[in-house]
């Protein structure tokens, strides 16, 4: 790689991770570069500031610094001319990311030295009224209070299949089924897996299952009643109409996710889906700590992986 570009989380300040990156590029001869407005920002010495779509237009790879959203735009960004994107989480959650930001320097040494490999991701794209847009986890129609339920029809492939009358419909990835649909109660679908999954949040009446679609069986909704928000990647991309029609279809191939040899993040995934059920805040799962880990953990003598 000649250039690599940093996508960075629009308000968390992660200058000591852009350091390391710098470091680690300077080293290898390898060109940073992030969007003017990151570097100005930012203000950290030795990245290159150039216009977002040159970012997109001309880096073999991407550095998403931040969370699970940050990623998700790194994605979306470079999805016209897919390069790979390596997911660093300073996060809350960070169930795509391949690496915790402690784990920062070990993940370039190994890509230095060739410890790791690219996959192939899918995502949705969504035709509407303002144009076509993807969204690499879910695109999600949901209620907004004193506008009524989300009703809609829905066709498959052409052909009608059923009715919805819900708090809200989710449309996911299976890279995405961890997200809104798991808290939805859906499944969880292999990341490798392609096809849309379609889950509705407290239906009332109509279809109440979630629904996984082939990746050649397009999908075609229409809105009957009420005004619900459309989201895309959890980003809030506007309102929706009686009478408005979404269409819905799988893309192959459409990302590229850098993922290191002997990594632990489908294993950290597994354990934060299975805290997320328990009745506790994160702070109170610490107490649960023994007090002589606690302390090498405040001491960063723990092993960071």
């Amino acid at each position: 790689m000649e250039r690599i570009g940093l996508v960075l989380h629009p308000r968390r300040d992660c200058s000591p991770a852009v350091g390391q990156v710098l470091a680690w590029t300077s080293s290898h001869g390898v060109e940073l570069v992030a969007s003017t407005d990151d570097v100005t920002r930012l203000g950290v010495g030795g990245l290159v500031p150039v216009p977002v779509e040159e970012l997109a237009a001309s880096c073999d790879g991407i550095i998403a610094l931040g969370g699970d959203g940050t990623l998700l735009g790194a994605m979306r960004l470079v999805s016209g001319r897919p390069v790979p994107v390596l997911g660093v989480n300073f996060g809350n959650l960070g169930f795509l990311a391949e690496v915790e930001g402690a784990e920062l320097d070990r993940a370039l040494s190994s890509m230095a030295e060739g410890g790791s490999t690219v996959e192939m991701r899918g995502c949705l794209v969504v035709r509407h009224t303002g144009g076509e847009s993807l969204a690499f986890n879910d695109a999600v129609v949901a209620r907004v209070p004193g506008e009524g339920l989300v009703e809609a029809t829905m066709s498959v492939a052409g052909r009608r299949y059923g009715r919805y009358r819900c708090d809200a419909l989710i449309l996911a990835t299976p890279m995405g089924s961890t997200a809104y649909n798991y808290a939805a109660g859906g499944p969880v679908v292999s990341p490798g897996a392609e096809g849309i999954l379609v889950t509705p949040s407290a239906p009332l009446s109509g279809i109440s299952r979630s629904l996984l679609l082939g990746p050649t069986e397009p999908l075609r909704l229409e809105l009957t009643a009420g005004r619900p928000a459309f989201e895309l990647d959890g980003v809030l991309t506007g309102r929706l109409d009686p009478g408005e029609i979404l269409e819905v279809e799988w893309r192959r191939d459409a990302g590229l996710l850098v993922r290191l040899a002997g990594s632990r993040a489908a294993d950290r995934s597994r354990v934060k889906l299975s805290l997320l059920d328990l009745p506790l805040l994160p702070q109170e799962l610490l107490e649960l700590v023994p007090e002589s880990l606690r302390r090498r953990l405040d001491d960063g003598s723990a092993d960071a992986g």
